[in-house]
């Protein structure tokens, strides 16, 4: 009995229609839907008030997760300092001096 899947793949699944594609091509067909959606004007186009209310919504809906927020702030923190933590600069009043590094006149 014959199947919809390829033969010797092992996954179960076929390589047809869109997914199959080279993304190459995906690209392209997908540029000319785009130009003719424009063309025909049902194509949506965000003003920027439009573009920042959904923004905002979509910031309040993810910010209700704490969990999530403070694992990307973590990875934020990671990618940003190299996953060590910075120190900060002493100020004159922390240290009472200049905050000069004692290479003064050595410029």
């Amino acid at each position: 009995m014959a199947t919809n899947t390829q033969q010797g793949t092992g996954s179960g699944t076929s390589n047809r229609g869109f997914a199959g594609m080279k993304p190459e091509r995906q690209r392209e067909i997908a540029s000319e839907g785009g130009r003719a959606a424009h063309a025909s004007g049902n194509a949506h186009e965000f003003d920027s008030e439009e573009a920042r209310r959904a923004g905002q919504k979509g910031g309040e809906a993810v910010s209700q997760n704490r969990e999530h927020m403070a694992t990307i702030g973590r990875k934020g923190g990671e990618r940003s300092h190299g996953g060590t933590t910075r120190r900060t600069k002493r100020t004159d009043q922390d240290t009472g001096s200049t905050g000069s590094t004692g290479n003064a006149g050595n410029e």
